[in-house]
C-alpha cells in the first residue's frame, strides 16, 4: 500500500435541513479494499456521491493522492480517475452497452478516443469484460439485460473509463454467490495491482473475507475503521447497528389450499428463445415458496410474468379463489386477487421518484377510488393514512411527507414500497430480491413482514438470487436452471443439494417430493 488514494475529511452535508453527513471522514490507499458500512441511510452513499463529485460538501475537504480538489462534478471526478458504480444503475435502456460507454462524460468514452470505429470501444469493452470474467455483447442493448448483467456493464463502464479508484455501492447484492465470488476475487486482483477498491456492503462475510479494512458510519458519522480479519462478527454487527436486538423468522406448520400455480407456464425472449421454458408449480396460503437460481436462468422474466410485466406466451397462471385461468394480466387486474408485488427494481417498477411519500403511499388506493373520485381526493385522510404507515414501518429519513421519494436511502423506500403493498393484508405475495442492498436491520424488517404475512395465511412467493436468504425463509423452494423448474425441496434443506441442482442444468424436475 502505497498511502492514500482517496481522503474525505470532516464532511458535512445537508438537505433541506437534514444533515445527511456530519464530520464524516474516509480514506482509502491505493492498492487496497476498503469496505463500508452502515445501516441504510447512515451515510455511506452520500459520502462517496460527495467521493464521485455528485455531491458538493457544505464542509469538509476531498484528497486525491493527498492533494486537495474541488469537484465541480463526476467528469472531473472520472478525469481524476475516481469512478463508481450506483446501486441504482445510471445506463441508458434503449442504447446498447457501447453506445453507454461513448457517452461517458470524460473523454474515455467518447467517439473521439476511439478514432471513427466504435468496434475499437466495443473491444475495450470485451476485453475489460474478460479479464473480470464476464461475457458481454458490445451491441447488446441496456434493456434486454438482466439486473445482474447490468451490475456488470456498469462496473466494466467503470474500468474501460481508466477508474484507478473504484467505487462500488453494493456490487454483489444481485448476483448469484459464484458470480459474486469471481467479483470480489476479480476486486482483490485490481487491487493487488494498485488500484484503490471502496466497497460498500451489507455482506458481513464479503467484508471479512475480502477487505483489508472497514470504515463503519451510524448516523452520517464515522463510527470506527477496524481489521476485519481481527474483529468479530458480532461486534461488527454492533457497530453498523448498535445493540438494539434483531427479529427472527421462524417457518410454519398451518399450510393451506393452493392460491395460485403457474401451469406450464412459458414466456418468450425478443429473439424467440424460452426465457422461462415450461415451468410448473403452486404455492399454497400460509407458506413461504422460494425460487432459486443462479442469475440469468428466468426467475426474474418468471417474475415479472407473475407481476403482469411480461407477456406469456404458453401456459397459464391459475388463481385459486378465482377459479379460473389468468393469462397475460395486467398489474391492476392481478391485484383484483389480492396480489401485493415487490419488484427487484424498485425505482423503476414500484415507486415514482418525483412524487412525495404520501402520494407513492396512496397511489393505488386512488387508482381504486378509496379516497375518493379523481379530483377530489381527500388529501387529508391520505396524509394520515400515509404518516401511519411510515410510523409503523419504520421509514426512516421522512422529514415531511411532501418530499419526494427519490431522496430516501435505498433501504427506507423498500420500506414504504412495502407499507403501501402489506397495508391491504395481500392474500398472495410476490416478491424479488427484497433485501437487495439493504443493511442488516432493515433486511429483518424486510424478512419479518414476508413472515408475517405468510402467518396470516397468504400465498407468499420469493425469488431470490441469495441462497442464504431463500434457505432462511422459505418452506419449500424450487430451482431454476435454463429457463426450467428443474428441482423442488422441503424444509429443512440440504444446501449442498440445492447449489448444485443451480449449476446443472441437465437436473431432473423435481427432486425432491412433490408438495400436495
Amino acid at each position: 500500500m502505497t498511502g492514500p488514494a482517496l481522503s474525505l475529511r470532516g464532511v458535512e452535508k445537508s438537505f433541506d435541513g437534514f444533515a445527511a453527513l456530519k464530520d464524516a471522514s474516509f480514506a482509502v490507499d491505493a492498492g487496497e479494499v476498503h469496505a463500508l458500512l452502515g445501516e441504510n441511510g447512515a451515510g455511506k452513499s452520500t459520502l462517496m456521491n460527495v467521493a464521485c463529485g455528485l455531491y458538493a460538501p457544505d464542509a469538509g475537504e476531498v484528497l486525491v493522492g493527498g492533494a486537495p480538489v474541488r469537484l465541480s462534478g463526476p467528469r472531473q471526478a472520472a478525469e481524476l480517475g475516481i469512478g463508481m458504480v450506483h446501486q441504482h444503475f445510471k445506463l441508458v435502456r434503449p442504447f446498447s452497452i457501447v453506445d453507454n460507454v461513448v457517452l461517458q462524460g470524460r473523454g474515455a468514452g467518447r467517439r473521439a478516443r476511439y478514432g471513427a470505429s466504435v468496434e475499437a470501444a466495443a473491444e475495450a469493452i470485451r476485453a475489460q469484460g474478460a479479464a473480470l470474467g464476464f461475457s458481454i455483447d458490445p451491441h447488446a442493448r441496456v434493456d434486454t439485460l438482466s439486473v445482474a448483467e447490468q451490475q456488470r456493464v456498469e462496473i466494466v463502464r467503470a474500468l474501460v473509463a481508466g477508474a484507478r479508484i473504484l467505487i462500488l455501492d453494493e456490487p454483489t447484492a444481485v448476483l448469484a454467490v459464484s458470480d459474486a465470488e469471481r467479483l470480489l476475487e476479480t476486486l482483490r486482483e485490481l487491487a493487488a495491482r494498485g488500484t484503490a477498491i471502496v466497497l460498500i456492503t451489507h455482506k458481513l462475510a464479503d467484508v471479512r473475507r475480502f477487505a483489508d479494512r472497514v470504515t463503519v458510519m451510524r448516523g452520517g458519522r464515522t463510527v470506527a475503521t477496524v481489521d476485519p480479519a481481527k474483529t468479530e462478527t458480532a461486534e461488527l454487527t454492533r457497530l453498523t447497528v448498535g445493540d438494539a436486538p434483531l427479529s427472527t423468522v421462524g417457518r410454519t406448520s398451518r399450510v393451506g389450499r393452493r392460491r395460485f400455480e403457474a401451469i406450464d407456464l412459458t414466456c418468450l425472449r425478443r429473439d424467440g428463445a424460452p426465457a422461462v421454458d415450461g415451468a410448473s408449480f403452486h404455492v399454497r396460503a400460509g407458506e413461504i415458496y422460494g425460487l432459486a437460481g443462479v442469475s440469468g436462468n428466468g426467475q426474474s422474466e418468471l417474475a415479472e410474468a407473475l407481476m403482469g410485466l411480461r407477456r406469456v406466451d404458453r401456459g397459464a397462471i391459475q388463481f385459486e379463489d378465482a377459479g379460473q385461468s389468468v393469462e397475460a394480466a395486467s398489474p391492476s387486474r392481478l391485484r383484483a386477487y389480492g396480489a401485493a408485488f415487490i419488484p427487484a427494481d424498485r425505482y423503476s417498477y414500484a415507486l415514482a421518484g418525483g412524487l412525495s411519500v404520501a402520494d407513492n403511499y396512496a397511489i393505488g388506493r386512488v387508482r381504486r377510488g378509496d379516497y375518493g373520485p379523481v379530483g377530489w381526493t381527500r388529501r387529508g385522510t391520505i396524509r394520515s393514512d400515509a404518516a401511519a404507515a411510515v410510523e409503523a414501518f419504520d421509514v426512516q429519513g421522512v422529514r415531511s411527507l411532501d418530499q419526494k421519494a427519490a431522496l430516501l436511502s435505498g433501504g427506507n423506500a423498500q420500506k414504504l414500497v412495502i407499507a403501501r403493498e402489506f397495508g391491504g393484508e395481500p392474500t398472495i405475495v410476490v416478491a424479488q430480491s427484497p433485501s437487495r442492498g439493504l443493511d442488516v436491520r432493515a433486511s429483518a424488517a424486510v424478512h419479518g413482514r414476508l413472515a408475517e404475512a405468510r402467518d396470516r395465511g397468504a400465498a407468499v412467493l420469493l425469488v431470490s438470487e441469495d441462497l442464504d436468504e431463500v434457505t432462511a425463509l422459505a418452506d419449500r423452494i424450487g430451482v431454476m436452471s435454463g429457463g426450467k423448474l428443474v428441482a423442488e425441496f422441503e424444509a429443512p434443506f440440504d444446501r449442498q443439494a440445492i447449489g448444485r441442482a443451480m449449476v446443472d442444468h441437465s437436473a431432473p424436475a423435481h427432486d425432491a417430493a412433490t408438495a400436495p
